[in-house]
């Protein structure tokens, strides 16, 4: 049994498919993930018995300039995306089936259609799946009106998802001899999408007119150990605040790394700082505060007093199942409802407004609250660790 998963984007597109592919090996299938070309991304796969088949570019080169909310940078990504998964096609055609996830994965029906095996598309967050239990995540293109329902935002996103994807994914339908589609949304969707969330964190109400199957996140195992100079850091004194924030650009941060680092001494806390892909650096040579790269955030994240991030769904749900506490702030795409989420939680919280050495401060108090911290203990008990498995034997057991 030969299983294709496919995703574009950052280490939080790519690791849950990684979680999904160990779990699918010990199940005794082969896995192929079609996914950008970076090495990590090729180290990170071969590490759970899984081969790369490299499209297009590095996601960082694709976003690299991109301005939030930008219609024409939506749509030139959007064609991009389209267009790059035609490279999938020859590795889908030796597989049973064809699973997507990752930005809007228009383009991946396609070649499940050309090839005439099964599609799946699963979801990381309930926001991307119509339902008028909740609003979508708002796409470029047609602001929601002032004061509109849930259907009218949702009728709204599917029009957007439309302008962006439909002369492109139409375009390749042709050259692949399919005929055209007119609902973008539900045909990239399907009538059955999984949503790969905890259901603590992710809460989806039961509507089964949705058709949604709920498999829980898609964690992977890391047993790596930290290296021995983060040991020596993280006994020297007190637990730090972990300031790290993923894929964002340092063009998109617009200095919330310095004003992070600020916040935390404000509470005279050590801090460790994570270079991320807009390669952070120290502020200054003070021993209070130490550079990582890579490592073992599950290890980690339950040794220090806070996490603050961006909101990324993989670094939410790690540091909720490790019991941080946490200060999310929020930049583009799902990152503000994974914010609301720890807020109301009562793991966290989001500074409000423009994220200030003054604002994060503030938002800092609130994580470091003993309060905080118990809640975000209480949660952690809750979060489950099976989602990958229970996917891989739901996708199995379809093939069977």
């Amino acid at each position: 049994m030969r299983v294709l998963l496919s995703t574009y984007g950052s280490r939080g597109d790519v690791e849950p498919l990684a979680g999904l592919a160990a779990e699918l090996r010990t199940l005794g299938a082969e896995v192929r993930v079609c996914a950008p070309p970076d090495a990590e991304f090729e180290k990170l796969l071969n590490g759970v018995g899984a081969s790369l088949v490299p499209i297009g570019p590095s996601a960082r080169e694709l976003v690299s300039g991109v301005t939030p909310g930008s219609m024409d940078d939506a749509r030139r990504i959007a064609s991009a995306l389209v267009a790059m998964r035609l490279g999938m096609l020859e590795a889908a055609s030796e597989c049973d089936a064809l699973l997507a996830t990752g930005l809007v994965p228009a383009g991946a029906r396609e070649v499940a259609e050309r090839v005439g095996i099964p599609y799946v598309f699963a979801a990381f967050i309930p926001g991307v799946l119509p339902s008028p239990h909740h609003a979508p995540l708002p796409l470029p293109g047609r602001p929601f009106p002032p004061g509109a329902d849930n259907r009218t935002m949702w009728d709204v996103h599917a029009e957007n998802m439309a302008a962006l994807y439909g002369e492109p994914l139409n375009a390749q339908r042709a050259g692949l001899g399919l005929p055209p589609v007119d609902d973008v949304r539900a045909h990239v969707y399907t009538d059955h999408p999984w949503l790969a969330a905890d259901p603590v964190l992710a809460p989806m109400p039961e509507a089964p007119e949705l058709g949604v199957v709920r498999t829980g996140a898609w964690l992977l195992p890391d047993e790596r150990p930290l290296s021995e100079e983060l040991e020596a850091f993280l006994d020297a004194g007190e637990p730090p605040v972990y300031v790290g924030f993923g894929s964002m650009p340092v063009h998109v941060l617009k200095g919330a790394a310095e004003a992070a680092v600020e916040a935390v001494r404000s509470h005279g806390r050590r801090l460790l700082v994570s270079r991320g892909w807009a390669e952070l650096g120290l502020v200054d040579g003070a021993d209070d505060c130490f550079l990582i790269g890579e490592t073992n955030h599950r290890a980690l994240f339950g040794r220090v007093a806070a996490v603050v991030h961006h909101g990324g769904a993989g670094t939410t749900t790690t540091s909720a199942r490790a019991g941080a506490p946490q200060v999310v702030v929020p930049q583009m795409a799902d990152q503000p409802y994974w914010a609301r989420r720890v807020a109301e939680l009562g793991i966290g919280a989001t500074p409000e407004g423009p994220p200030t050495a003054e604002s994060l401060s503030a938002a800092l108090a609130t994580a470091l609250d003993a309060e905080t911290g118990a809640r975000a203990r209480a949660v952690a008990a809750e979060v489950r660790a099976d989602g990958a498995a229970a996917a891989a034997r739901l996708l199995v057991d379809q093939l069977r």
